[in-house]
């Protein structure tokens, strides 16, 4: 896949997603918001990719947030407009594979609301993040409050979405901002790593995991248990479920084919 914003790369059973505007900070314009979505569809139909790592060129930022330039002649309306189409974090988040972020440098307002739409968080130690909004007057329009706060607490969501201030790489992992933390320049790599644990198995079970998972934010906890259950069974009865507990009593590696 050939992009203007973005690199689109497959190594088996890995994806990757480079966000391509150095010169910009990456900055969140309508193109790259299209060819983000665009490329996850496309990756979401590709068997090969078991995993997408989604991460940004240059040395200074994954994101420094939304290009501000681009919206600042909307009018309220045409704002609004906007937010009645499909949105690239939506689009992100609704990937039914498994998508790590691999986080450097600047990673502010759009930027960590892309970051929090992912399902894991691989920072280095130069991340910077913030939901700067605030000092524009404005809030996180994109999961910058219930994302975030769903991820670290309502306390911590309120202390960063109302203060602007920014978080070092060191605190978002205290905090459960971020799952892992590198050292500088080690983010992609240990997105790596972990992607690759996590392609060994099944396609089918990875996807219903994350389902399930994913569900648990936005559900009773009666209701989320009876979809596990539903989703187990699921599972379950795939050639995969079957596969995996054949091998495992035979004492050998599983082929899992996501079925």
């Amino acid at each position: 896949m050939e992009f203007e914003t973005i690199l689109v790369e497959t190594r088996s059973p890995l994806a990757f997603i480079t966000l391509n505007r150095p010169e910009k900070l990456n900055a969140l314009n309508r193109t790259v918001r299209r060819e983000i979505m665009e490329a996850v569809d496309a990756l979401a139909q590709d068997d090969a990719v078991r995993v997408a790592i989604l991460h940004g060129a240059g040395e200074k930022a994954f994101v420094a947030g939304a290009d501000v330039s681009e919206f600042a002649a909307r009018t309220p309306g045409e704002q609004r407009e906007l937010y009645n189409h499909r949105r690239v974090y939506d689009a992100v988040a609704e990937f039914p594979k498994p998508i790590i972020c691999a986080i450097h440098g600047y990673c502010l307002g759009g930027g960590s609301e892309l970051a929090l739409a992912c399902d894991l968080r691989v920072a280095d130690r130069t991340a910077r993040f913030a939901q700067a909004e605030i000092r524009l007057g404005l809030i996180p329009g994109a999961g910058g409050t219930q994302r975030l706060a769903r991820l670290v607490g309502p306390g911590q969501a309120m202390r960063i979405a109302l203060s602007g201030d920014t978080v070092d790489a060191e605190e978002a992992h205290r905090i459960g901002l971020v799952e892992f933390l590198t050292e500088e320049g080690k983010h992609l790599e240990k997105a790596i790593e972990v992607g690759e644990r996590m392609a060994r198995w099944s396609p089918l079970a990875l996807r219903l995991a994350k389902r399930s998972i994913r569900a648990a934010s936005e559900t009773p906890l009666s209701a989320g248990l009876e979809l596990e259950r539903e989703l187990f069974l699921a599972a379950f009865a795939s050639e995969d479920g079957r596969e995996g507990v054949k091998a495992f009593v035979e004492k050998r590696k599983p082929d899992f084919q996501g079925r």
